[in-house]
């Protein structure tokens, strides 16, 4: 049973609704002023406080203020007599939990109460039972998915409840997860039908090689300033986390893009920024493309191949480019802002959940701390508002810019083992694999025997590239027992599914 402490000096004129409060199941416990309040609090377990504001000797103002020193974890209803604005901010101010005004009537008090201490029970118990209801309505749109524009709908629709049921019902948290494998699977199917179609047609969604000419170059063709804000690793339910902490500054348009293969950033990323597929980047700028098996960075020539993009469209915009690889670049950065205002295009890279999927496989108090996709989106989230590039945006928002914020690809959480033999040029990502003489169950994996057709470099005439699909991750039979222990339950890219393919593409006008 609840227990409430209700504090009002004149409480002997409250005994109806306390007898209403009683019959309703909840033991209330009567106290006239705000001293006894704090010595009922002292000695005794309260799930909630109804207090007074107009009490003699301690105000309730002067006891709240006592209350959240004393007895922080249990919430205050505060009720008053008084409309007056400055009173209701102070009690604002106070973290108060709801504010009535008297006169109040007995079911008044009953919805605060229900508010305050069974909302997340009533909310939970809300979305599970609309979760039910919409589970065969989503089962039927992966089942019928014929593009990508369904599966994008798919995808936001399971991002969606997997959001609301994060704090609900473990059992229908687990059957969304069921649900996300078989849209998974169904998902990888279709890009295995239809991904060499996309490449060699223009009939294909908006792809990594299009961004800039079809989402930035228009905007500054309207004389919009334009700042290109690309977080790696950066997914749909991250985005939804972070979306909150912009929306002050923003209106916000959201839309979806499909990444090309690998979903890695010397692939993806590099398209990004020279319009263009690997293998032209490879053919036309060999200088700028870095091969699987060379020592150097992959993505060093980032902004060298940006401006090969805008000298290939003849476009003599200003641009600046940045990367952030931690927190003191992301200061240094932010100290430096107003050197940028009046750029046309801005690129900004931000590194950081790339290398917290990194620390999260190299580092056991990073698995601890993002054991689950929720703890990753928290972290994610917990970074986003604490760190440099909150105030950053909100830098870009007075300095008038169109933010666009995208990624070059996602990330997903792997399970399954698959055994691949190759030689010791073959690369080491867990997600995709290119060499030659590879030895795999073709079963299991997305094959390309010709590279070309699929706009890839080959780095050997006889070459081959194997993507995994699902929550399937790479593995060599050396010490196979000890990777796989060792990768199991880490976030990777490279491979297909939903996660890393169907990227958010967000368009950000200041208010």
């Amino acid at each position: 049973m609840d227990k409430i402490l209700w504090a009002d000096d004149e409480i002997d004129l409250l005994k109806p609704h306390i007898l209403f409060l009683k019959a309703k199941g909840y033991d209330v416990v009567t106290v006239s002023n705000g001293r006894d309040a704090l010595d009922a609090l002292d000695n005794d377990r309260f799930d909630l406080i109804l207090l007074d504001e107009n009490m003699p000797g301690l105000s309730g103002l002067e006891t709240l203020s006592l209350l959240n020193q004393n007895h922080p974890e249990v919430p205050v209803i505060m009720i008053t007599k008084s409309e007056e604005e400055n009173l209701m901010n102070q009690a604002i101010g106070n973290q108060i939990a709801d504010y009535l005004i008297k006169p109040v009537n007995p079911n008044q008090i009953l919805l605060s109460i229900k508010k305050n201490l069974h909302g997340g029970e009533l909310v939970a118990a809300r979305t599970t039972s609309e979760y039910q209801q919409e589970f065969q309505k989503i089962a039927s749109q992966i089942n019928n998915a014929q593009s990508v524009e369904d599966w994008m709908e798919v995808y936001r629709q399971l991002v969606y409840w997997e959001l609301k049921l994060a704090d609900t019902d473990a059992s229908m948290a687990e059957l969304l997860l069921m649900q996300k494998k078989d849209a998974n699977s169904n998902f990888c199917k279709f890009v295995k039908r239809e991904y060499e179609g996309w490449i060699r047609t223009d009939n294909h969604p908006l792809m990594s090689h299009e961004i800039l000419k079809k989402r930035v170059f228009p905007l500054l063709d309207q004389g919009e300033k334009v700042c290109v804000f690309l977080i790696d690793n950066f997914r749909l339910d991250q985005w939804k986390v972070v979306q909150p902490l912009v929306s002050e500054w923003f209106n916000i348009k959201e839309e979806l893009y499909t990444t090309i293969l690998p979903t890695s950033t010397q692939y993806a990323r590099n398209a990004i920024f020279a319009g263009l597929m690997p293998l032209q980047i490879a053919t036309m700028f060999p200088d700028l493309w870095v091969e699987e098996d060379e020592d150097e960075g992959l993505n060093i020539h980032e902004s060298e191949l940006i401006q090969t993009q805008l000298d290939r469209f003849r476009r003599k915009e200003q641009f600046s480019y940045t990367k952030l690889n931690d927190s003191s670049a992301g200061e240094r950065f932010l100290h430096k802002i107003n050197q940028i205002k009046d750029i046309p295009l801005n690129v900004i890279v931000l590194n950081f959940i790339d290398m917290l999927s990194h620390a999260r496989t190299e580092s056991k108090m990073i698995r601890e701390l993002a054991n689950s996709d929720a703890a990753y989106r928290s972290l994610t989230e917990s970074w986003f508002r604490h760190s440099s590039t909150l105030e950053i945006f909100r830098s870009l928002a007075e300095f008038g810019y169109k933010v666009i914020v995208t990624t070059d690809h996602g990330t997903i959480r792997v399970d399954n083992p698959i055994k691949v033999v190759g030689d010791r040029n073959t690369n080491t990502n867990l997600r995709y694999k290119v060499g030659k003489n590879l030895n795999y169950n073709r079963k299991q994996v997305y094959e390309m025997h010709d590279p070309k057709k699929f706009g890839l470099p080959s780095p050997n005439l006889s070459s081959t590239y194997i993507f995994a699909v699902n929550e399937d991750f790479f593995s060599y039979p050396n010490n196979y027992n000890y990777y796989v222990q060792y990768y199991t339950g880490t976030f990777q890219h490279g491979g297909i599914s939903l996660q890393e393919m169907l990227v958010p593409l967000v368009t950000l006008t200041p208010k």
